[in-house]
């Protein structure tokens, strides 16, 4: 059985070890606190049209991304009525979550290792930062996790994950996450 009290995520172990001397070699950090570091990852599901016909959706969405971030995902509402789509102000939209900590190295992970490789056609992601260091990805089906029993999902959401990174430049930020082996296709 697993010591819940001396685990550690095997990227953040990773990343302890190896990544931040490499990355200090490679940038020429003169602090060992200038090294970037994840600082957290934000999971996004969205419902659109599907929520406005239906209620039950959002609920859907919401136990779904919790199942596959491991922790209590929240549901997001709209902020203003639009009458063309038919929204109403509060109305439930989809769900997001926020992983940091071990959460979010576990999730990486199984991201990097176990969904990725499950997508169809998969060629890689496409280094979309956004000058700052962070990075956004999206995936068009949820049911690549292996949280999420494929018999039982009566709808198939599209998925944006974005990834903080305390990195003041994108090439800071791209070297970080390919040395956790995210699969840039360019």
């Amino acid at each position: 059985m697993l010591d819940a009290a001396n685990y550690t995520p095997r990227l953040k172990a990773q990343y302890a070890e190896t990544i931040r001397a490499a990355l200090k070699e490679e940038f020429g950090y003169k602090n060992d606190m200038m090294i970037p570091k994840l600082d957290k990852i934000v999971l996004n599901i969205g419902c659109g049209a599907e929520a406005v016909k239906d209620s039950k959706k959002a609920k859907s969405a919401q136990e779904d991304l919790s199942k596959i971030a491991g922790q209590k995902a929240i549901t997001t509402t709209a902020k203003k009525s639009i009458a063309g789509f038919r929204v109403r102000e509060d109305m439930p939209m989809g769900a997001k979550v926020t992983l940091r900590g071990e959460r979010m190295y576990e999730f990486l992970d199984r991201l990097i290792t176990i969904a990725m490789p499950r997508i169809r056609d998969f060629r890689g992601v496409k280094p979309s930062f956004d000058g700052r260091g962070n990075f956004a990805m999206g995936i068009k089906e949820h049911i690549v996790f292996p949280e999420i029993d494929f018999d039982k999902v009566d709808e198939v959401w599209g998925m944006d994950i974005i990834i903080a990174t305390t990195a003041k430049t994108d090439a800071e930020a791209k070297s970080l996450l390919k040395h956790f082996n995210m699969p840039f296709n360019a």
